[in-house]
């Protein structure tokens, strides 16, 4: 049955950040994702996995000034310093709170050098990387709720993974993503996932972001199809609860109760 991580930088959010790690606990996750952990000491959030019993999953690479509108520096030429620091800062992070996977975002390029930039900073990501035994993550966003991002589909990110060439570098897929981009998602799993170059999944309502159940995903067959394929990874729980969140994880419920 597919595993579930809550996204703590959308869920709970009627918590502060570090009692958030409690509240996904007491509603049955036993993993945990979110954007950035880099506002806390590393030590600290060990203490709150440990203390409740949860494995850190996935978080991102710092992504340059993100206040002002940066979402990642990996393909922006004339950063390889800054964005190669940062996966350097990721890593022990990574270390520290026993995390296999670090989200490397491109950013939103202007130079045609983009693309060149891009391979060399996550061939150069990958490297150090394999050493700590962590994969690095690229994932296609949508341009509507990100205009200008680097990646945007799933061809695209594959592309860069195959030529890469490195075990340790592969592809975020975000269903929700996906939905908007390009559709077909029952095709994109099916074609995807016996692949092995899809790294983790996440997950949110089509269009507005809230519950998966919410919208036009047939979120039980999108959950069937991965658990026919038998994928390994986790299911990231990428959405802004419409309320509570825990008066909104009735599809959670529902779906362990219909597979127990």
């Amino acid at each position: 049955m597919p595993r579930f991580a809550a996204n703590l930088s959308m869920m709970y959010t009627e918590h502060p950040f570090p009692a958030r790690f409690a509240a996904a606990s007491a509603d049955g996750f036993e993993a945990v994702e979110y954007l950035f952990p880099y506002a806390y000491d590393a030590a600290v959030l060990r203490r709150r996995l440990d203390d409740h019993g949860l494995r850190q999953v996935l978080f991102n690479a710092p992504p340059g000034d993100w206040d002002s509108g940066e979402r990642g520096t990996a393909a922006l030429p004339g950063r390889e310093a800054e964005t190669r620091a940062g996966i350097d800062r990721a890593l022990e992070y990574a270390a520290a709170l026993d995390c296999p996977r670090v989200h490397v975002m491109a950013g939103l390029p202007a130079a045609d050098a983009a693309r060149d930039t891009y391979l060399g900073n996550l061939a150069w990501a990958a490297e150090q990387a394999a050493a700590a035994g962590v994969d690095i993550l690229i994932e296609p966003i949508n341009h509507r709720d990100m205009p200008g991002y680097f990646l945007n589909r799933q061809a695209e990110a594959h592309a860069v993974v195959t030529e890469l060439g490195a075990d340790n570098v592969k592809v975020q897929l975000d269903l929700y993503h996906c939905q908007i981009t390009e559709g077909d998602l029952t095709t994109a799993l099916r074609r995807d996932l016996p692949t092995g170059l899809v790294g983790h999944l996440q997950i949110a309502g089509v269009p507005d972001r809230h519950e998966p159940d919410a919208g036009e995903l047939n979120i039980g067959h999108l959950f069937d199809v991965i658990d026919e394929l038998a994928f390994e990874g986790w299911i990231g729980c990428e959405y802004r609860p419409r309320a509570g969140t825990s008066e909104g994880l009735g599809w959670l419920h529902d779906y362990r109760g219909a597979h127990a």
